[in-house]
C-alpha cells in the first residue's frame, strides 16, 4: 500500500486504511472482479467514515497534505468577500451556500470582512460531508466570529427551496470521481480496478488496474469525438457527473451567482495530444504524485478541471457564463492592491509574510495561471466585479 518515496504513514492510518481497503476490496468481488476507476475513487474519496473526505483524517494545512488558497491568506477569502458584496447588494435577503467547507477558515474571513461592509447573508449555508470537518468548521468560526455563528448552517444536502445568492465551491470540482479512458485503435478502453494476489505482502497494494472496453455508452460518445485530434493510446480523464451537478445548482439557484474556483484547463488544453497521460494527481503529507491505488483512505485523489464542459453543460441548465479568467486576474480585480497597501508596513515580519502569501496567488509559476475562476449566473445582469479581464474567449 506504500510508494518508497513517500513518508510512511502513521500505525493508527494504516489500520484505518486497510478498514476501507476490505470495504473496496468486497464492492470488487461482488462486481464479478472489477469496478470502473471512477467507482474506485467515489470509494476512497467518500465511503461513510472510511474515505479521505469522509473520515476524522487532518488533510489541510501544513501538518495535513495539501494547503489550499483560503489557508494560505486570510486576502484571499478578503477578495472573495467583495464579489459576494456586489451579489448581496444586487439581493438583499441573499444567502451564501459553500461547498466542502474545509477547515472554515474561508467561512470565518468572508463574514467578518462582511459584516465591516455591513453587508451580511440572511444565512451561510456550509454543505459538508465530513462530521470531522463540521467541527473543525464551528470551531473555527466559534473561535474567530462568534458573534456570526447563528447565520452558519450544516447541510447534508442541497436546500429543498430555491435561493438567491451565491453558490461558492473552492477547490470542490478537482475531488468529483472521474472516469479515466484510454483512445485505442478501434473503440475506447476503460480503466478499472481488480485485486491484485498480494495477500502475503502486505505493503504491497492489493490493487491493480485493468483495461478494459468501455460499458460505458456516454464515456464512448465523448471521447470518440475527440478521436480526430488525439493519437491512439491517449490517456485522460472525463467527469461525467458534472452535469447533473451544474443541474442541481441551477435548479435552486432562482437568482444569483455560482463562484467556482479550481485549477484545471479549457477542453482544448486539457486534452492536449501532448497531455497523453491526464491530469490524475494525488496529494499525500505535501508529495504530490500519480498513483492513486496506494494509501487508499490517507491521500486526495484529484484530476484537474475542464472548464469548457462546465460551460457547455452550464448552458444547457440555462445557467449564463458570466466570467472566466485566472486566480490572479480575479483576485486583482477584486481588490488584493488595495488590501496590501492597507497593511501597516512598519508591522515588517506581518507585512512581508502578507506579501509574500499574495505572491504564492497571483504568480503565474504559483497560483496565479493554473487556478481559474468561473462565474455561472441567473437572472443577475451586471458586470462582475473580479472579471475586468474577462477570458470566455479561451472556452
Amino acid at each position: 500500500m506504500h510508494n518508497s518515496s513517500l513518508p510512511l504513514p502513521h500505525p493508527d492510518a494504516v489500520a484505518h486504511s486497510h478498514r476501507l481497503v476490505a470495504t473496496i476490496k468486497q464492492t470488487i468481488q461482488e462486481a464479478g472482479g472489477v469496478i470502473p476507476f471512477v467507482e474506485f475513487m467515489a470509494q476512497a474519496l467518500y465511503a461513510p467514515g472510511l474515505g479521505y473526505y469522509s473520515a476524522g483524517v487532518h488533510k489541510l494545512g501544513a501538518s495535513g497534505d495539501f494547503i489550499t488558497a483560503p489557508e494560505i491568506s486570510p486576502l484571499f477569502s478578503q477578495c472573495i468577500a467583495k464579489q459576494c458584496q456586489q451579489v448581496l447588494t444586487t439581493f438583499p435577503d441573499g444567502v451564501i451556500l459553500e461547498f466542502g467547507a474545509g477547515s472554515g477558515i474561508m467561512a470565518a474571513e468572508i463574514l467578518k470582512t462582511l459584516a465591516s461592509f455591513n453587508c451580511l447573508p440572511t444565512q451561510y449555508l456550509i454543505l459538508e460531508v465530513s462530521a470531522d470537518l463540521r467541527q473543525r468548521q464551528r470551531a473555527t468560526l466559534q473561535a474567530k466570529i462568534p458573534e456570526l455563528l447563528n447565520r452558519v448552517q450544516w447541510l447534508d444536502v442541497l436546500p429543498s427551496q430555491p435561493l438567491h445568492g451565491i453558490i461558492l465551491a473552492n477547490e470542490v470540482l478537482d475531488a468529483m470521481p472521474v472516469q479515466r479512458f484510454r483512445l485505442d485503435e478501434q473503440g475506447v478502453s476503460e480503466f478499472y480496478v481488480g485485486l491484485a494476489n498480494s495477500d502475503n505482502n502486505p505493503t504491497e497494494t492489493p490493487f491493480i488496474w485493468q483495461m478494459l472496453p468501455t460499458r460505458d455508452e456516454s464515456l464512448l460518445q465523448a471521447v470518440e469525438m475527440l478521436r480526430l485530434s488525439l493519437p491512439v493510446g491517449y490517456v485522460s480523464e472525463m467527469n461525467l457527473a458534472l452535469s447533473a451537478w451544474i443541474q442541481s445548482l441551477a435548479d435552486i439557484l432562482a437568482g444569483g451567482l455560482v463562484l467556482l474556483i479550481d485549477y484545471g484547463f479549457p477542453s482544448r488544453e486539457y486534452y492536449h495530444p501532448q497531455r497523453d497521460q491526464g491530469t490524475l494527481m494525488c496529494h499525500y503529507q505535501h508529495h504530490a504524485h500519480d498513483d492513486p491505488l496506494i494509501l487508499a483512505g490517507l491521500q486526495d485523489i484529484t484530476a484537474h478541471v475542464n472548464f469548457t464542459a462546465i460551460a457547455e453543460t452550464a448552458l444547457t441548465a440555462n445557467l449564463q457564463v458570466s466570467g472566466y479568467t485566472n486566480q490572479a486576474n480575479f483576485l486583482l480585480a477584486c481588490g488584493l492592491p488595495e488590501l496590501l497597501s492597507a497593511l501597516d508596513f512598519n508591522e515588517t515580519k506581518t507585512y512581508l509574510q502578507q506579501t509574500q502569501q499574495a505572491k504564492t496567488l497571483v504568480l503565474p509559476s504559483e497560483m496565479g495561471e493554473l487556478f481559474k475562476v468561473m462565474a455561472l449566473t441567473s437572472h443577475l445582469d451586471i458586470p462582475l466585479l473580479g472579471f475586468v479581464r474577462d477570458e470566455r474567449g479561451r472556452l
